[in-house]
């Protein structure tokens, strides 16, 4: 566990943020061995193919937090010095104050007491639960963990040129990703994932034992078990009927 209190926002998002992040490592991956570079003053983040320095996937990086061995905290970028105090993170402080969540109002967080050895490891993983609490909360896509140096993290919501999620896609990559996922509560996943997506999802009956989701590419439906895990999934490709 990281921060206890942030991880249910970061496990509604799960699906939704799964896919993303696989979509953003294939566009990283087209490059072959590539670097990455953050221009903080532009505010983007790039990734270049190492053979071809010409070949560049440009993103513009928003500045979500910092987590650092050091201090042991977290640092929200609205109360960070590099960072901007209107920016993408202060909806994540929105929503904090609205919902009293003291987590993302307090500037700076203290790591949990049960902090292992395994630190860097630790920061690794509050890295991605931090990453999906932005996606959740704001609704943009991906996010990129970056070391900066001297074990600390820095999590940068991206604005990347990936196409938009569709069911197509989606129902493509999820096998493979679903077998290396534990979901906390698969029914909420599955609706968060079709909201953040712009999907249109209809429940199968008043029992919730599945839900069909549809966009202009297919449509898919998710079946649960006794136990609300996901049993199996059905899917249509093509044009799908207004």
């Amino acid at each position: 566990m990281t921060f206890a209190a942030l991880q249910p926002l970061a496990d509604r998002a799960i699906l939704f943020t799964s896919l993303r992040q696989d979509a953003l490592s294939a566009a990283a991956d087209a490059l072959g061995e590539h670097r990455w570079d953050a221009d903080m003053q532009a505010g983007t983040l790039t990734f270049t193919a190492n053979a071809d320095p010409s070949r560049q996937l440009v993103t513009r990086a928003h500045l979500i937090a910092t987590i650092a061995p050091g201090p042991r905290s977290l640092l929200w970028a609205w109360a960070h010095p590099r960072g901007d105090a209107g920016g993408l993170a202060a909806q994540l402080q929105a929503y904090g104050a609205q919902h009293g969540v003291a987590e993302l109002t307090s500037p700076e967080l203290a790591f949990p007491a049960d902090v292992d050895a395994d630190v860097d490891g630790w920061i690794s993983r509050a890295a991605h639960t931090v990453g999906g609490v932005a996606v959740e909360l704001t609704g943009r896509s991906p996010y990129y963990s970056a070391p900066v140096g001297g074990g600390t993290r820095a999590v940068f919501l991206l604005d990347a040129p990936l196409p938009p999620l569709t069911v197509a896609d989606a129902m493509i990559a999820l096998p493979r990703i679903l077998s290396g996922l534990a979901l906390a509560d698969a029914r909420t996943a599955v609706w968060d994932l079709a909201r953040l997506a712009s999907w249109t999802l209809t429940w199968t009956d008043e029992s919730f034992s599945g839900a069909t989701v549809t966009d202009a590419t297919g449509s898919a439906t998710f079946r649960f078990d006794e136990h609300a895990r996901i049993a199996g999934i059905e899917s249509t490709v093509g044009p799908q009927a207004p």
